[in-house]
């Protein structure tokens, strides 16, 4: 069965970090590349990061994450982490984990995880 489960989203203060982790099952991740978005109820998916696995490379898409947020993954354990830090109001949202053949914005991805809630308020 496939599956691509997201978990540690949560609520912090401005300034707090948390770590968004999606772990698969029942397919290979070094096979895809990773992508995280986002989305505000009432708005457009945001594309947040990427990451290709021949070289590791991780691309930032939202200006507004870079320098704060840093995508991973770690193949062993078939898991691909968002670190976010220095969390600000506006990071709040749905934070989604997927992967697909290639990393685009508007695209479409072969996995999704399931969704994670991030809630930044003082």
């Amino acid at each position: 069965q496939v599956q691509f489960v997201e978990s540690g989203g949560g609520s912090v203060q401005p300034g707090g970090s948390l770590r968004l982790s999606c772990t698969a099952s029942g397919f290979t991740l070094r096979h895809f590349v990773i992508a995280w978005f986002r989305r505000v109820p009432g708005t457009q998916r945001e594309g947040v990061a990427c990451i290709i696995d021949r070289n590791e490379t991780v691309t930032y898409w939202a200006d507004s994450v870079k320098g704060r947020f840093v995508a991973a993954i770690d193949y062993s354990h078939s898991t691909a982490f968002l670190q976010m830090n220095d969390l600000k109001p506006e990071d709040t949202a749905v934070y989604y984990c997927a992967a697909g053949d290639g990393c685009t914005r508007s695209g479409t991805y072969d996995y999704w995880g399931q969704g994670a809630q991030v809630t930044v308020s003082p």
